[in-house]
């Protein structure tokens, strides 16, 4: 039995531990399922390996400059950090050493759940939050129930962390594709419940309309155009907090995260808010090399060994939709908490520590998921509501947690609260069964997942059908009408309605005209898609660009990067959202708008239009 643990523990620590190699060895298998040449397939795993490794560098340099941030901030506002019997790394020595095993458990019980049933179409790929919800979930399982046995906490934390990793994505499905456009990826992340809570609440008290209130359509005063780059932004407004908060904290403090640097404070504190800064812009730089190579593999794992699966991935993939709406949700997330450190501090509830990472990442959620919903109105209240969130949470749950991993009120996203309390509340009800009660929460939880999915997927499987006879109707339609006279394409009207009509030329001039036109255009045209971040929307762009300019004879190198790089770059055509064309559209002798991501049509209109004026096509 000890040999088996062993070989367990080794392969979770080294692989479900291990984001990098698990992301790698996925492209791998997919890109192999679809037979790719060898070549390919190689460069597929390592390129998305390294974009993980890339994105963790990041993430490092991200923290790193949040532990001076949280300390200095801490300091400003006459703080102190709470305490509690027992720390995060105390529990992972002692109960929480069967977490890996946990992880590696739940992720066999979510990829037969997604085998079995079709409305678990999601894999849950974002492995940090793998390993932090096996935390929650076993720190809950042993605050209820003690010493609970290794086999039996590994156990039961399986089958509630293989439900909760099938179940997120599902929940959240409906507003992922409104953000996305699309259903080609899906969220697995543990700040869902802010997303939730933020795109059905706008929804629900009407707050904007998600159209005409669209943050990313805010014209901000010329000399605040800066923060349409998430980079700009990011630096300038950490770097301001920052520096404030040098003016009130403590000497002693300020010294000690300086660790001895020669700087003059402000100019360190500007430093940090570079710092930040450039983690974020690596850790997106890095999303996007691996979301390059993972989202076309995948479809072999989808079409072969889970049909019609597709990758559920980490919350920066939403980022690129609404970068504003980022911001909004950020910076409303962090003032709502700052506010409400002052509150707990001057009644003495608490002595609360803000967590940058959280409200970054869950003001980002509830900004983009309240924006889809009801614009910036909606990116506000979903800011409003991670700040909220945090601050209670970090109340209530470090008392929750405080005899195993406090931690875990501290760091925490707002799914871990959900997920946690719930465990924690059943286990006080059924405390007195001792370790049963444990067993009888884990597979009530795993029946509760199959009856949902059962049930979804005969909801799915009954408008599939629906849907196949509406089609054969449309066919049967299609069949009587096929020998009317064709109306005119609406790309046609609408090439006839953005160029002009001006006084025809004899047919000679046009054609030689023409003929210089076309002699002019590059024999391979270089396409770049733009987007904020340079992932999600732009990735998406031009992968719909290149099968548009197929459709019209065209011969395209089409790439795809952020808004920063793109000011560098000499493209012959550039296609992005208007928001973003009026900061680069100088860089190509081509600027197309575009308005839908996914749609092959609407995209070859848009660009048919522009190579006609540019006498191109």
């Amino acid at each position: 039995m000890e040999v088996f643990v062993s070989i367990i523990e080794v392969i979770t620590n080294n692989l479900f531990n291990q984001v990098a190699v698990l992301i790698g060895l996925i492209a791998i298998v997919g890109l192999a399922l679809q037979r790719k040449p060898f070549e390919e397939v190689v460069a597929g795993g390592i390129r998305a390996t390294i974009g993980v490794m890339v994105l963790n560098l990041g993430v490092e340099i991200f923290a790193g400059g949040l532990t001076s941030f949280q300390a200095i901030v801490s300091s400003a506002m006459g703080l102190e950090p709470p305490t509690a019997e027992s720390t995060l790394a105390e529990f992972n020595t002692g109960a929480g050493s069967v977490i890996p095993l946990i992880i590696a458990g739940g992720f066999i019980v979510h990829l037969a759940l997604v085998r079995v049933f079709p409305a678990a179409r999601y894999v849950y790929l974002t492995g940090h939050l793998m390993y932090w919800m096996s935390v929650v979930i076993a720190a809950s399982l042993v605050e209820m129930f003690g010493d609970v046995n290794r086999w039996i906490l590994a156990g039961a934390g399986s089958l509630i962390a293989g439900s909760y990793w099938v179940l997120q994505p599902i929940a959240i499905g409906p507003l992922m594709r409104r953000v996305m456009g699309d259903d080609q990826v899906g969220l697995a992340h543990t700040d869902s419940t802010i997303a939730l809570a933020a795109g059905y609440g706008a929804r629900a008290l009407r707050l904007g309309d998600p159209v005409a209130h669209n943050s990313e359509n805010l014209k901000l005063p010329r000399m605040l155009s800066f923060f349409k780059d998430i980079n700009v932004s990011t630096a300038f407004v950490t770097g301001s907090i920052l520096l404030i908060a040098i003016l009130f904290a403590a000497t002693d403090v300020v010294e000690e995260q300086m660790a001895g640097a020669t700087l003059l404070p402000w100019v360190w504190a500007l430093l940090q808010g570079l710092r930040f800064a450039a983690g974020i812009a690596i850790l997106l730089f890095g999303v996007r090399m691996f979301l390059a190579e993972i989202v076309p593999a995948f479809q072999g794992l989808s079409n072969r060994v889970l049909p019609g699966s597709k990758p559920a991935l980490d919350l920066p993939v939403t980022f690129t939709k609404a970068p504003t709406a980022v911001m909004i949700g950020f910076l409303t997330s962090v003032a709502v908490f700052l506010v409400l450190m002052a509150v707990f501090a001057g009644l003495g509830w608490f002595v609360l520590v803000p967590p940058m990472i959280m409200l970054f990442f869950g003001g980002g959620a509830g900004g983009v998921f309240g924006n889809a919903a009801a614009g910036w109105r909606g990116a506000v209240f979903g800011g409003v509501i991670n700040g909220v969130v945090l601050a209670f949470g970090q109340w209530i749950g470090w008392g929750l947690w405080s005899g195993t991993a406090p931690e875990l009120a501290t760091l925490a996203d707002a799914d871990w609260f959900v997920v946690g309390w719930a465990l924690l509340g059943l286990g006080a009800l059924l405390a007195p069964l001792g370790v049963w009660g444990a067993m009888i929460i884990s597979v009530s939880v795993l029946l509760v997942t199959i009856l949902t999915l059962a049930l979804l997927s005969s909801r799915q499987k009954r408008a599939e059908r629906q849907m196949a006879r509406e089609e054969g109707g449309a066919d049967e339609t299609k069949n009587e009408t096929s020998n009317r006279p064709e109306p005119a394409t609406r790309g046609s009207r609408l090439a006839e309605e953005l160029v002009p009509a001006g006084p025809a030329a004899p047919s000679s001039m046009r054609t030689e005209a023409a003929a210089s036109s076309m002699a002019l255009r590059p024999p391979v045209l270089q396409v770049l898609a733009v987007c904020g971040a340079g992932m999600g929307t732009s990735l998406m762009l031009s992968t719909t660009a290149k099968k548009a300019l197929d459709r019209l004879g065209v011969e395209a190198n089409v790439t795809y990067t952020d808004l920063g790089s793109a000011r560098s770059q000499t493209p012959d055509v550039v296609i992005a959202q208007q928001t973003y064309l009026e900061e680069i559209a100088s860089i190509a002798p081509v600027a197309v708008q575009i308005d839908h991501f996914v749609n092959v049509e609407h995209i070859k209109e848009r660009l048919s239009v522009g190579l006609q004026e540019k006498g191109w096509l």
